[in-house]
């Protein structure tokens, strides 16, 4: 059986229920930003995403940085990297938002896996761009392109469970790369299919679990940022048919991690 990846929060954002769940309540809640640490047997330790660090929340910033950690307001946690990991071999990465990355240049040395279609598509794109859809060329690493393995060019698999076609990310089917699209372009899942129950981490394919179960996705202002709502709404019919076929599903966002 493969190791199975540990989720950590490495900060809270609070924000009414009913902004992540059509029909939710207005009451605040307290949002978790979660990353992953998965050790390999062959690559070593490495990383799902970095969640946010103190690069978004303190320290020179641009004005628009400033301003996205002004309005969202994140509380870091102890478990905030680098310091809670310092030494990572490799870092899979669900897509490039802010939330996402914000840690990358701590880990000089590691090997990065990303969708390169997405990467291409707001690193060729002009600053504007980036920045209204929460992608912050300061907080990716200058030699970037250099080190990354781009999803897309790793062997095809089947994932379990008719989560349908995928990659294997190290070769050796312990850990794939699925597209998730909807949230954001390039937007990917990673699915563990060895474990006793197969695991995918959905990322921000929804904030809440109930959001998918129930087909309750929020509508705005959380559908406004959404990059394509026809493609979220097959991507929440998949994960929930996986879960009912006996998967497990751990969002980036849900307040309960096995919800």
């Amino acid at each position: 059986m493969s190791p199975r990846p540990a989720f950590y929060n490495s900060a809270y954002v609070s924000a009414p229920e009913r902004f992540v769940l059509a029909g939710g309540r207005w009451t605040l809640i307290n949002i978790p930003i979660r990353y992953g640490i998965y050790e390999h047997k062959r690559v070593g330790r490495c990383l799902i995403d970095t969640g946010y660090c103190p690069r978004v929340t303190r320290g020179p910033r641009s004005l628009p940085l400033r301003i996205y950690a002004g309005l969202l307001r994140p509380r870091l946690e102890t478990h905030s990297l680098p310091k809670a990991a310092p030494a990572i071999d490799a870092i899979l990465l669900t897509h490039l938002h802010a939330d996402h990355i914000s840690a990358l240049k701590d880990y000089p040395q590691a090997r990065l896996y990303a969708d390169g279609a997405g990467v291409d598509h707001f690193l060729n794109g002009g600053g504007f761009n980036r920045v209204r859809h929460g992608v912050f060329r300061e907080l990716l690493p200058e030699d970037f392109r250099e080190r990354l393995v781009r999803y897309e060019t790793l062997p095809p698999v089947e994932a379990p469970l008719g989560l349908g076609p995928a990659r294997d990310v190290f070769g050796d089917g312990e850990v794939l790369a699925m597209p998730l699209p909807g949230h954001m372009r390039g937007h990917t899942g990673l699915v563990w299919p060895k474990l006793e129950r197969a695991l995918l981490y959905a990322a921000d394919a929804q904030w809440l679990a109930r959001a998918v179960m129930e087909n309750r996705p929020p509508g705005p202002p959380a559908r406004w940022i959404m990059d394509d709502p026809v493609a979220d709404a097959e991507t929440r019919a998949r994960i929930a048919a996986f879960a009912r076929a006996g998967g497990e599903v751990v969002y980036c966002h849900d307040p309960d991690p096995q919800a």
